[in-house]
């Protein structure tokens, strides 16, 4: 069982917390990628990104000073966006750090995907930018099947943890013998179910913890999990869609 999350846009360096254990899957890909955005122009870079002025100036000094193979950061720590933050990581027992790094995928628009404790340095990609002037028209196209041949090699499930964007890297190339589980968290807003983006991804990382420290090996168990007051609702659930609701009080977190 292979578990898919999404990565944050924000970033972060910590080469002190955790070691550097292994090379991203897929760096060739990604060397490309880099080759191509350190050929752009700053106003070529600006288009591309569609960032503030701020964040642009930000991310054209980070391409400079990327290094792929040098001072990296397990890309486990290097993202820090809320779910990572929930997730909580630093806080892992070494089992579960060891399953992790064994279960875990982040997807990457950048590096395809990555193992926890694969290096990685900081940079400005979104799965969905249009690449005008590259290779390829889009990055889904760039990728392809790669990331799914990869998640289902050993395993025939994948959970989805990550955002609509993302899991187009993988759905496309299910079949029969490739299952993926979506896991949805609802709240009740305007007597309606709904998923709130915020308090999603706060889920999400606390399911990934409560999934690492209980070494869940079937999707079952997955039912057991009530961080935030979450529930299974069987009655509007499916074998590939979890949903979770709850009534919790998100303004006392």
């Amino acid at each position: 069982m292979k578990i898919i999350i999404a990565p944050a846009k924000i970033m972060k360096i910590d080469r002190d917390s955790f070691l550097v254990e292994s090379k991203p899957e897929f760096l060739d890909k990604t060397k490309v990628l880099e080759k191509f955005l350190k050929s752009r122009s700053e106003d070529q870079l600006t288009e591309l990104w569609h960032a503030s002025k701020k964040v642009t100036e930000q991310s054209i000094e980070q391409l400079k000073n990327m290094n792929l193979d040098e001072r990296l950061t397990p890309a486990i720590l290097a993202f820090s966006g809320i779910q990572y933050q929930y997730m909580a990581p630093d806080l892992f027992t070494q089992p579960a750090l060891d399953y992790i790094q064994k279960n875990l995928r982040i997807l990457s628009g950048f590096y395809g995907m990555l193992r926890p404790f694969d290096g990685v340095c900081p940079y400005r990609l979104e799965l969905n930018t249009k690449m005008k002037g590259f290779i390829d028209y889009s990055l889904y196209h760039f990728w392809g099947d790669a990331i799914a041949e990869s998640l289902f090699k050993d395993d025939d499930t994948v959970i989805n943890l990550a955002s609509k964007q993302y899991m187009r890297l993988v759905k496309p190339y299910l079949n029969e013998n490739r299952k993926m589980i979506t896991i949805d968290f609802q709240e009740l807003k305007n007597d309606q179910w709904k998923t709130v983006g915020v308090h999603a991804k706060m889920a999400r990382g606390e399911m990934v913890r409560f999934i690492a420290e209980n070494q869940i090996k079937n999707p079952t168990e997955l039912r057991d999990f009530h961080d935030f007051e979450f529930q299974f609702v069987p009655e509007v659930s499916s074998s590939d869609h979890y949903v979770f609701r709850t009534n919790f009080d998100f303004k006392r977190r």
